[in-house]
């Protein structure tokens, strides 16, 4: 089997920066595009494993530099505030991606959206009710983004292998003393919105656990679908 050649996206926010740190624990290539990467930790920037690409999602050239001989792309992607966010950026980013994919035959991608957008299979949970109208009126172009993101997967992306998945809150730190303490936060629920098991949080070093995984056995399951994952409700750190 290849080794994998992992791409990040959104490796200089926290969630991002847990990715590259599992990453690298485990001992995978990896690639982190990034407009500024002095935000990387310098514990990572110097690991010989890390290969740092600077640009902004609009420059297709850096784009196609990163993608290609990558092999599989993780991406954490989406509004980081909750006012003056254009939604057209992200999924052009994407609409832009897509192409360079299929050109350097990258077909594996897993990328980040949130339980506002909605798939036929999930069930009725009155606080996502709740959670999903705040983010509508106090964050409404974080709300199009995220359904935008949706959107342009399941319209652009049909001949791709992509998994988007939906998470709620994912609390923790960055820092390598919080990734290696949340990592061990209990077991992963992957299905429907308020499915058996299904809770609001997983902490992002468990989160980034599971993306690692998929990453190294891919997770042919959940192929052009779009899962909520969360901490399984219930379960036990996975040390106890």
């Amino acid at each position: 089997m290849t080794t994998p050649v992992v791409l990040v996206f959104g490796g200089t926010g926290p969630a991002g920066i847990c990715l590259i740190r599992e990453l690298l624990h485990r001992n995978h290539r990896t690639r982190a595009f990034a407009r500024n990467p002095d935000k990387i930790p310098e514990d990572l920037r110097s690991n010989p494993l890390l290969e740092v690409i600077k640009g902004e999602v609009s420059d297709k050239d850096a784009l196609t530099t990163a993608v290609s001989g990558s092999t599989v792309i993780v991406s954490f992607l989406g509004p980081n505030t909750l006012t003056g966010v254009d939604p057209a950026i992200f999924t052009t980013f994407y609409s832009t991606l897509f192409p360079i994919m299929r050109e350097h035959n990258v077909k594996r991608i897993y990328a980040m959206s949130t339980i506002s957008h909605p798939q036929p299979d999930d069930g009725f949970s009155f606080l996502r009710l709740l959670l999903v109208a705040l983010v509508y009126v106090a964050a409404n172009g974080a709300y199009r983004t995220v359904r935008g993101i949706g959107r342009v997967f399941t319209e652009e992306a049909k001949d791709l292998d992509y998994t988007v998945f939906r998470i709620a809150g994912i609390p923790g730190g960055s820092d390598e003393e919080s990734w290696r303490k949340d990592r061990e936060d209990g077991e992963t629920y992957v299905g429907p919105i308020a499915g058996k098991g299904w809770s609001l949080s997983q902490k992002r070093g468990a989160l980034v656990r599971w993306l690692v995984d998929a990453v190294e056995d891919g997770k042919q399951e959940w192929i052009r679908k779009m899962p909520a994952v969360s901490r399984l409700a219930g379960s036990k750190r996975k040390s106890e």
